[in-house]
C-alpha cells in the first residue's frame, strides 16, 4: 500500500486486491465455478459472492460503522444509517469472466453523503490499479492519468454496453447505436462498465456511453473520470446520473458532442427530442457514397 494514497484508499486497495486473488485462481479452473442466473442474461457466480465477502470483511474490519451497498447482497451489511456507504461491484463483467473472455474487474466507492470520494477499479488479469480520491486527481497504478485531448467525435473512439435482456429497448439502443457508429472513429463494446470509465480516465478511449446500469457499475469510474479532468453526466447532459440508470463520460469537447448526439434518447429529453429519436427508429441508415475511400476500414 502506498504512503502517497489516502487511508480509505488503502483500504479500499487491499480489499480489491483480496477480491482479484480469488478471481485470479478461480479463472484458472473455470469449467468448475458454479454460475446461476439472476435473470435473463443476468448472471452471477461463487466467485462473486466470495469476492463481495472478502471485500466488505476487509472494508468492515477498518471501518465497521459504514454502511455497504452491495451489487449482490445488497444494503445488509455495515450500520444502515451512516454517512460514508462503500458501493461495491465485485466483479463487473461477470459474463465475461464466465467465457473466459479476461476483460473484467473489481470496483469499490466510497459515497459521503451521497458523492462519491474515493474509488478503486481493479483489474486482475492485467494487475492494473486505478485510484481516485476527490480534489486528488486519478492514477493507473502510480502514474497520473487525464483524459484524452481529441477535440472532435469524429475522431474519438467511444466504448459502450449492449443491452441483453428481453425487457430494454432494443429499437431504441440499435438507433442510438446508429447514430454514434456515424460519428465516431469507431465504438467499442468491451462488457464491464467500470473498466470502460477507467479507460476514459486513462485517455485510451475518449468517450463511453451506455444504458441499463446500476449505481455500482458507475460509482468508482465516474469519480477516475472526473479526476482525470473528464465530465460524467446522464444523455442529457445532466450530473446527477448515478441512479438514473444511463450514463455518458468523455474528455470535455467529447462529452458535450456525445450529448448533443444522444439527448433525444434519454428518457428525460423533451417530447421534441423524443420525437425525433423516434424518427430516427423509421429512418434507413445512408446508403453507400459509392467512393471506395469513404467507405475504407480505419
Amino acid at each position: 500500500m502506498s504512503p502517497n494514497l489516502h487511508p480509505m484508499i488503502n483500504v479500499a486497495v487491499k480489499a480489491a486486491r483480496a477480491a482479484g486473488s480469488i478471481i485470479n485462481r478461480a479463472a484458472l479452473d473455470i469449467e468448475s465455478v458454479r454460475v446461476s442466473q439472476k435473470k435473463a442474461n443476468d448472471f452471477v457466480t461463487e466467485v462473486d459472492h466470495a469476492a463481495e465477502q472478502a471485500i466488505i470483511e476487509t472494508l468492515l474490519a477498518a471501518y465497521p460503522g459504514h454502511g455497504i451497498w452491495a451489487e449482490e447482497t445488497g444494503r445488509e451489511h455495515g450500520a444502515r444509517d451512516s454517512e460514508f456507504v462503500w458501493v461495491i461491484d465485485p466483479l463487473d463483467g461477470t459474463t465475461n469472466f464466465i467465457h473466459g473472455m479476461p476483460i473484467y474487474c473489481v470496483s469499490i466507492a466510497l459515497a459521503v453523503r451521497g458523492r462519491v470520494e474515493q474509488a478503486v477499479v481493479y483489474d486482475p488479469t492485467r494487475n492494473d490499479l486505478f485510484t481516485a480520491t476527490k480534489g486528488r486527481g486519478a492514477y493507473l497504478n502510480d502514474r497520473r492519468v487525464r483524459v484524452s485531448k481529441r477535440t472532435e467525435l469524429r475522431q474519438a473512439l467511444v466504448s459502450t454496453g449492449f443491452p441483453s435482456r428481453p425487457d430494454q429497448n432494443f429499437p431504441q439502443y440499435l438507433a442510438l447505436l446508429g447514430d454514434m457508429m456515424q460519428r465516431t472513429t469507431g465504438v467499442r463494446r468491451p462488457g464491464a462498465a467500470a473498466l470502460d470509465l477507467a479507460y476514459v480516465a486513462a485517455g485510451f478511449t475518449d468517450g463511453f456511453f451506455e444504458l441499463g446500469l446500476q449505481p455500482w457499475d458507475v460509482a468508482a469510474g465516474s469519480l477516475l473520470v472526473t479526476e482525470a479532468g473528464g465530465l460524467v453526466g446522464n444523455f442529457t447532459g445532466e450530473a446527477e446520473f448515478l441512479e438514473q440508470g444511463e450514463c455518458l463520460a468523455g474528455n470535455p469537447k467529447v462529452y458535450g458532442q456525445m450529448v448533443s448526439v444522444l439527448s433525444k434518447y434519454s428518457k428525460f429529453a423533451t417530447a421534441g427530442e423524443k420525437a425525433a429519436a423516434r424518427q430516427n427508429l423509421q429512418v434507413a441508415p445512408p446508403a453507400p457514397s459509392g467512393n471506395p475511400a469513404d467507405e475504407a476500414p480505419l
